[in-house]
């Protein structure tokens, strides 16, 4: 099984951990990913209200890499990455003007692209093309006994997203149900934004929204927060200190990337998962699940 990768540029940066335990996680399936070719930025945050197509064309650029460089489908493991790269195919499809303009910005560049090369989320992959069943029956530990709160974030499938309710995704809740957590399915704030890069200008109401995502993993007894989102990792953990001192709270809850848990559950050392990176310890999560 073979893909090729895009991983987005914060996985050279704060989401290093999430391209490392990407990278150990799949290998620990026998599942290949191909770095894509010289990949630029997405353009995705705030310069797709400033240019929009402009920003169609810097996604796009990835995209006709991806097409010359190989029939594989371009996974990604960045939600806002995977929202941006399948939103420039949906307007490329549907909206002349979009086509135009960003087959001439390619052109520019002696690069094309027909609008056809597939964009998957990494959970996406296991799930659908890996499949639960096949999952489960390759996890050597267990996760038996650790509450686990998936946190969604609000690009993960949605508005581009085919593969989850929009609303009210649940892939990787089943998920880490085939590998034996106790999934908390009802907690509160599971799809909802953490407050994104509003976090660098309205800061107050950006730690209110993470202040309800911890409440509401802390008081559904959670051991740890899996994300699928840089973002959303960096905001929900690093912002902790920040949160607890805002409302007098005084959460240390463990917050790590989807990849990180489930590689453990497949078998891969901690340290090959860079869980020593995280901010909040997760000494305890990883204590926690059987040998």
């Amino acid at each position: 099984m073979r893909y090729l990768y895009y991983p987005g540029c914060s996985a050279e940066a704060t989401g290093k951990a999430y391209d490392i335990s990407t990278r150990a996680l799949m290998g620990k399936l026998g599942v290949e990913l191909v770095e894509l070719d010289d990949w630029n930025c997405c353009g995705a945050t705030s310069y797709f209200s400033v240019r929009e197509l402009d920003s169609f064309a810097i996604a796009a650029r990835n995209l006709a890499i991806a097409e010359k460089q190989g029939d594989e489908d371009l996974c990604v493991i960045c939600n806002a990455c995977y929202t941006t790269l399948a939103k420039t195919n949906r307007y490329m499809a549907e909206s002349a003007e979009v086509r135009e303009a960003v087959s001439g910005a390619l052109g520019a560049v002696d690069r094309t692209y027909s609008g056809n090369k597939p964009v998957r989320h990494i959970m996406d992959v296991l799930v659908n093309d890996i499949g639960l069943e096949a999952l489960g029956e390759k996890v050597t530990r267990r996760l038996t006994g650790l509450k686990v709160a998936c946190y969604y974030g609000c690009q993960y499938s949605r508005p581009m997203g085919d593969f989850d309710d929009p609303e009210f995704p649940v892939t990787m809740d089943k998920f880490f149900q085939a590998l034996g957590a106790e999934v908390i399915t009802d907690f509160a704030g599971k799809a909802k934004c953490c407050g994104g890069m509003m976090m660098l200008t309205k800061e107050e109401g950006a730690l209110r929204m993470c202040h309800e995502l911890l409440k509401g993993a802390h008081d559904a007894g959670a051991d740890v927060i899996v994300c699928a989102c840089p973002l959303c990792e960096m905001n929900v953990e690093g912002y902790q200190p920040r949160v607890n001192k805002t409302f007098g709270t005084n959460f240390d809850m463990p917050v790590m990337y989807f990849t990180q848990l489930a590689g453990l559950a497949f078998g891969a050392d901690p340290k090959q998962l860079a869980i020593d990176k995280q901010i909040v310890s997760c000494d305890r999560v990883v204590a926690a699940i059987p040998a």
